[in-house]
């Protein structure tokens, strides 16, 4: 049973004290880890959010939400996962650039009463990062309970373009969230009625800010719902810093949407406000149509079931009361002018073009796409564990064009690396979209392009995933799969006891010969780009070999994936004259 504000407050009436629901309460500042070891021990808990009856949560080091993880450009970390849950989960560095076994993803599970320990370098500039679980299917459920922390890095630029540093005091990590509940006040999930406004755990939450300038890092945590950012004095305030890091310059502003997934950096001055009380706000009012939480998402009789009962979509809403207080010993009194170079990628130099749909896989009665309440896919098909969408050579520059057919946006997330978006609508993004990104919100029947480079990591068996940061849309499999490939690594094979290739390279016939009897066999031939050249079965197979022919095919590194008696092989090729 789904319930709406008025029937909530009635039945916190009948229950006993709503002080907790509609009292207002110090915003709660997450604990920091700092060093290079770190220990995170994901639990259960409960909590009192509404008295009568306390809600089931998750936490890290704690009942509810996780740590906030402080380190250096630079720093080698190891970060041990340890499961107390008795169900599986697993960690995803959200923006890091890191191997796709370290990455966190759904290949990365973490079984009941086990520990998970990646160890890598923090390749990074400074910014404003997150962690939370990917697992397959159950994103929405764990990050919904409590699982999502900020992972702030740190660089010597960042340390001295004059910014505020002081966490907890003038640098303020602000974790946005809205959830569902049920009657029983159990957090609810794949529910439209998400009334419950939480910001770093805390619903209405106050604080006091000192009469200076004041940062501000904003993640959009939340499982569906954009936010449009200002004040309730329409005051400006400068953007310093987008997903992935600092701007070249603060760009000032009285609005700024962010889209789940997305984080931001904000500077604003207090210094002349002693005293007075002003509203963080989201003015979803103004947001555009089918952006969720905004106006309305889809047309006619294809909307979302109950959308217009909750009372926060098209409204305008208090996220933190913020009272002004006295200044600090050493504040930061004005706004820098500049920041951090920003060397965007060449969108004229490139090394292959790709195109991903965002579309719809469910039918009405009517026998037409439903194109705002999904399932969703990319390209026709959703996630699979055991398939890999798309092969990247290391290295490649690639531009991807996002196109939505649907009548809803998605905010696209891609894992490991950071990228430019280069046109929204085809036109240049607007400014405070410019800048290193990790997610985009695509509006709905509209386009967007990104260039990025796939560097430094390459693993032929391991995927990194794409989706969209809604995350029912990606429980419901709107997610994808990319491995990126090191095309100079050519080694003869893998599991070369069963497989052996003469010659390669070769310059007219590649001979695959298995050295077992062949009970059952598939394999796929792709060229460097990732594309498909040629699929092979047990018909195929000759005396134990499979003779593929190279005449058509153009010179440069192949490869293929084989299944032989159940064992899945890798093979390089090379066609050279």
């Amino acid at each position: 049973m789904k319930i709406n504000n008025s029937f909530l407050i009635i039945l916190l009436v009948l229950l006993g004290d709503c002080s907790i629901v509609f009292g207002q309460n110090p915003l709660f500042i997450p604990p920091t880890l700092t060093g290079t070891n770190f220990n995170l021990n994901v639990q259960t808990g409960f909590q009192n959010f509404y008295p009568a009856n306390p809600t089931p949560t998750y936490g890290i080091n704690g009942a509810f939400l996780s740590p906030t993880i402080i380190v250096n450009k630079g720093d080698v970390v190891t970060l041990n996962v340890n499961n107390g849950l008795n169900v599986a989960t697993t960690m995803h560095w959200h923006g890091l650039h890191v191997s796709a076994m370290n990455d966190g993803g759904p290949h990365q599970i973490i079984p009941p009463a086990t520990t998970w320990s990646p160890s890598f370098e923090i390749l990074n500039n400074a910014g404003t990062f997150w962690y939370h679980p990917h697992g397959d299917g159950k994103t929405e459920l764990h990050v919904s309970k409590g699982l999502a922390g900020m992972f702030i890095i740190h660089d010597p630029a960042e340390l001295a373009a004059g910014l505020p540093q002081e966490y907890g005091v003038d640098d303020i990590p602000l974790i946005v969230q809205t959830k569902a509940f049920d009657v029983l006040t159990q957090i609810a999930i794949a529910d439209h009625m998400d009334t419950a406004i939480f910001v770093n755990g805390t619903l209405n939450a106050t604080f006091t800010v000192p009469s200076q300038v004041v940062r501000f890092r904003l993640l959009n945590g939340s499982s569906m719902r954009s936010y449009n950012f200002g004040f309730s004095n329409d005051m400006v305030f400068y953007q310093i810093a987008t997903d992935g890091g600092l701007r070249e310059t603060p760009l000032p502003l009285t609005r700024l949407m962010l889209s789940p997934g997305e984080r931001c950096e904000i500077l604003v001055d207090f210094s002349t406000m002693i005293g007075q009380n002003i509203d963080f706000m989201s003015f979803a009012s103004e947001m555009p149509w089918g952006v969720f939480g905004g106006p309305g998402v889809g047309v006619g009789m294809d909307t979302i079931h109950e959308y217009s009962d909750n009372s926060l979509n098209n409204a305008d809403f208090n996220l933190v009361q913020l009272t002004v207080g006295a200044q600090t010993a050493s504040p930061i009194t004005s706004i820098p002018s500049t920041l951090v170079p920003f060397v965007p990628l060449n969108p004229v130099v490139f090394d292959m073009e790709r195109t991903l749909i965002l579309d719809s896989l469910r039918l009405l009665p009517t026998n037409e796409p439903s194109l705002a309440e999904g399932p969703f896919g990319i390209n026709g098909v959703t996630f699979h564990m055991d398939t890999i969408n798309i092969k990247i050579p290391l290295n490649n520059t690639e531009i991807w064009t996002l196109v939505n057919n649907t009548h809803i946006a998605h905010p696209f997330h891609i894992h490991d690396i950071l990228f430019n978006v280069i046109e929204k609508s085809g036109v240049t993004p607007p400014l405070y979209e410019q800048g290193w990104k990790d997610v985009v919100l695509v509006l709905p029947h509209d386009s967007v392009k990104f260039i990025t480079k796939f560097t430094t990591f390459a693993d032929e068996m391991t995927p990194y995933m794409y989706h969209c940061h809604l995350l029912h849309h990606e429980d419901d499999g709107m997610m994808g799969t990319f491995i990126v490939y090191d095309p100079l690594a050519i080694d003869e094979i893998e599991q070369a006891s069963i497989v052996s290739v003469k010659p390669n390279p070769t310059s007219d016939i590649w001979n695959l010969e298995i050295s077992e009897s062949v009970v059952d066999f598939s394999a796929r031939l792709f060229s460097v780009d990732g594309q498909l050249v040629r699929t092979f079965d047990k018909t195929d197979i000759v005396n134990q070999s499979l003779l593929i022919p190279t005449y058509n095919l153009s010179n440069g590194m192949y490869h293929m994936d084989l299944e032989v008696n159940s064992k899945i092989l890798k093979v390089k090729l090379l066609k050279a004259d």
